[in-house]
């Protein structure tokens, strides 16, 4: 199912991992709330935008991904936040984003 029509998955909602499949999932929060809504970018090592989808009405999102370090960056009306996760292999890998 997509978000919106715009051919991302739909964020939120649980998920089955395959065997070789790197996936970064997370949530964006401001002061321990959910932020949904926001634009939240992948980019890799280099600081190159690669991907980029919009937060859920909970905050959570979702990035398929090949292992590496990755920067994951929400912008929001609310504020702005970033955060690092290295994906050393397949599996699910999280990570929390807090805007101010």
């Amino acid at each position: 199912m997509s978000l919106d029509g715009c051919g991302a998955p739909q964020q939120g909602v649980d998920l089955a991992v395959g065997p070789d499949e790197v996936v970064l999932t997370g949530r964006v929060s401001a002061g321990g709330q959910p932020v949904g809504g926001a634009f939240v970018r992948l980019l890799d090592a280099a600081g190159e935008f690669t991907a980029e989808v919009v937060s859920s009405p909970e905050g959570d999102f979702r990035f398929y991904a090949a292992p590496g370090t990755w920067t994951v960056r929400a912008l929001h009306r609310s504020g702005n936040g970033q955060a690092s996760v290295s994906a050393d292999g397949p599996g699910v890998h999280p990570v929390e984003v807090a805007v101010a």
